[in-house]
């Protein structure tokens, strides 16, 4: 459990960074944005699915 969490950790740290430096995470084409008046509603569609995409294929490279 311990290596997992140093793991964890690591990847939100590299993906700070990259956001730091500034890789558009979050503002991907296909992301939706509503913006009416005071209101506004965003859907990061795109982002969700790259995520799960690159967090699946890390999870089952540990996994072995």
């Amino acid at each position: 459990m311990g290596k997992f969490l140093i793991i964890v950790g690591l990847v939100i740290a590299a993906i700070g960074a990259l956001v730091h430096l500034g890789l558009p995470i979050g503002r991907l084409p296909g992301d939706i944005l509503f913006r009416r008046g005071n209101v506004t509603v965003y859907f990061p569609i795109v982002t969700s699915i790259v995520l799960s995409v690159l967090l699946t294929l890390l999870l089952s490279l540990f996994r072995r």
